[in-house]
């Protein structure tokens, strides 16, 4: 399934997608050096040094340290391991506003064998088509060389679309990790709060990440309706491909024959002026393909987004696993017919 989203818009910006979407996930190490090296690409910088890249990567395991786990609450963590140091020097490095040299030499030390050999690495033993920088050099000088395709990723209009993508993957994962949610949003999946377009652990009701933030990059940045991307400064809107208004014409969930209408399934970024032109009509042939595509790339990212449309594919019982949501898909247009 990588392949056919990779397939489905060749370029750098889906090879980003794939490392910071479909990865796989034991430690937030790779959306740390994500950011970090999207800070240093809009700087059209050409090359850094490993240390000047470790400053944003450390700061940013720190800043989000202060807020939930970065790694499983069963992983066994030694005292040289980086994430120990970063929890014991957070405090005096978040007052400082950089990284205390015993973390900055933790981070310069590690980020070779545990982030930046396999950043480029998808499941499956498979690598993204697109290589985002080089690590040369020796021990005594390491250069981080950027990419052209780093570049264009950092620099295109899609760019804080993306920045936005790796923040909310790094709140869903790390939500994941934390202790006592872990297990209940894998269990469970997430539900959407309305009020706030923010997905939530079912069980506390705790805000994780925005829904928009969380889904468009599953959709290669663009508007489910129109198919074009979807910019800065673009009115949005989050879309029921399915009218909403299907269930209340039955009177609720149990009054029609077909799955529940609000769930993450069903919900895709769009341009408001597409929503509102679309407003209850049913979705084309096209917008389903799209949803299909949209929904199966989700279904190959980590838990627990995954595991939200697993719980909704399992509802309707679908039998086939080559054609999950098309054939889900196709039931619920018969459910509308």
């Amino acid at each position: 399934m990588t392949v056919d989203f990779y397939r489905s818009e060749p370029s750098a910006r889906t090879s980003w997608r794939l490392a910071i979407l479909m990865g796989a996930n034991s430690r937030t190490y790779k959306f740390a050096l994500g950011a970090a090296l999207l800070e240093f690409a809009v700087q059209d910088r050409t090359e850094v040094t490993l240390e000047e890249l470790a400053v944003p990567y450390a700061m940013g395991l720190v800043a989000h340290l202060t807020e939930a786990p970065q790694a499983p609450s069963g992983l066994q963590v030694q005292e040289s391991d980086f994430l120990a140091v970063a929890e014991r020097e957070a405090k005096e490095s978040s007052a400082l506003g950089h990284p205390t040299d015993r973390l900055l030499h933790a981070a310069v030390r590690s980020m070779p064998g545990m982030v930046m050999q396999k950043f480029h690495n998808l499941r499956g033993n498979t690598r993204t088509a697109h290589r985002f920088y080089e690590l040369t050099g020796n021990s005594h000088q390491r250069i981080v060389r950027l990419t052209p395709e780093l570049r264009t990723v950092a620099q295109g209009e899609q760019a804080p679309g993306l920045r936005a993508e790796l923040g909310a993957r790094w709140d869903i994962v790390e939500s994941s990790f934390a202790a006592g949610i872990g297990r209940s949003l894998i269990d469970e999946g997430f539900s959407l709060d309305w009020t706030t377009l923010q997905l939530t652990d079912k069980r506390r009701r705790r805000s994780v990440t925005g829904v928009t933030e969380a889904l468009i990059g599953f959709q290669h940045g663009r508007c489910l309706i129109c198919a074009q991307p979807i910019t800065p400064g673009d009115s949005t809107a989050v879309d029921h491909v399915f009218p909403y208004s299907l269930m209340q014409r039955f009177g609720g969930v149990s009054g029609w024959d077909g799955p529940d209408l609000d769930l993450i399934w069903n919900l895709a970024p769009a341009h408001q002026a597409c929503n509102s032109a679309k407003s209850d009509r049913l979705p084309t042939p096209e917008e389903l393909h799209r949803l299909a595509q949209r929904n199966e790339a989700i279904m190959h990212s980590p838990h627990p987004l995954r595991k939200t449309l697993q719980l909704s594919l399992r509802m309707r019982h679908s039998a086939n696993p080559l054609e999950h949501w098309p054939h889900f898909l196709r039931q619920v247009q018969t459910a509308c017919d």
